[in-house]
């Protein structure tokens, strides 16, 4: 029985070694062609790392390129619209989770409806919409179309951690004399902070990496985003795979440094609700 048990959790604890290899693997490719120098790049064929390694890529990334400008636009437009969404599903979840009012399942309906759409089929009227107003080839435009959205998923993200706090703290809160509103804050948001952190690290993710939009609607290099920067490096008669590895590595470096600030809050929102009792 024992034998058999070691055997279970020996194979348990191989299959999770080779899923985090099979899941790192592209990562280790990424840096592996980012630091091979373009004289060895295929004439050593497929080698798992290169004889010689060289950061010429990232030099010409950061020096020679608009590689900046894209990352500080992403920046832009990824940490504002997290911001935004997570403020806004905040109070959007907390008003599904502790209000009834006339409309609510209709209103449920329709933010699930608008997920059903695929975005191609929006592309064109959203660039109708945006160009009227000035909003086209701008940051500005690009956080108004992520927010919109982002808003309902991270609402209803927001809404199952509101349902799994107890009323009856509000309650107490309210009879020793605070409003709704001082409730909500000094009671609710710091026990949510998990569900925000979850819900900040998703929108941060899903705007980081968005390309569609930012490639229909911004011609401009000013306005650009890093995914729609990385197609710079794409030419009528090849990819530069070095640099466009060297920037997706560069790309990589400010998501990383977000979840590992969030990650104490983020793993408990991820796992929250999961054992009960």
């Amino acid at each position: 029985m024992r034998r058999a048990l070691s055997l279970s959790t020996v194979a348990h604890r191989l299959a999770i070694l080779a899923f985090i290899a099979f899941a790192l693997f592209p990562l280790f490719w990424l840096v592996k062609v980012s630091v091979t120098p373009n004289d060895l790049m295929y004439s050593e064929g497929v080698r798992m790392w290169p004889s010689r390694t060289s950061f010429e890529h990232f030099r010409f990334v950061l020096e020679n390129s608009n590689f900046p400008l894209f990352f500080r636009n992403s920046l832009i437009v990824s940490l504002s619209t997290a911001a935004i969404v997570t403020l806004i599903a905040a109070f959007g979840g907390y008003a599904f989770s502790r209000f009834e009012f006339r409309g609510k399942l209709w209103m449920t309906g329709l933010l699930l409806v608008t997920q059903m759409f695929p975005l191609v089929m929006l592309i064109a009227p959203i660039f109708k919409m945006l160009s009227p107003l000035g909003l086209t080839n701008s940051l500005t435009g690009l956080i108004v179309v992520y927010t919109a959205f982002n808003v309902p998923f991270a609402i209803f993200l927001m809404q199952s951690f509101f349902d799994g706090i107890p009323k009856d703290l509000e309650e107490a809160a309210q009879i020793d004399g605070a409003s709704r509103f001082q409730a909500f804050r000094e009671i609710i948001v710091p026990l949510t902070l998990p569900g925000m952190a979850a819900t900040l690290g998703f929108v941060f993710t899903a705007a980081w990496s968005e390309l569609l939009f930012a490639l229909m609607l911004v011609s401009k290099v000013d306005a650009s985003t890093f995914p729609v920067g990385l197609l710079s490096f794409v030419s009528k008669f090849g990819v530069d795979f070095g640099q466009m590895m060297a920037a997706g590595v560069l790309a990589l470096i400010p998501a990383v440094l977000f979840f590992l600030l969030i990650q104490r809050f983020l793993v408990q929102g991820l796992t929250a609700g999961a054992v009960k009792g």
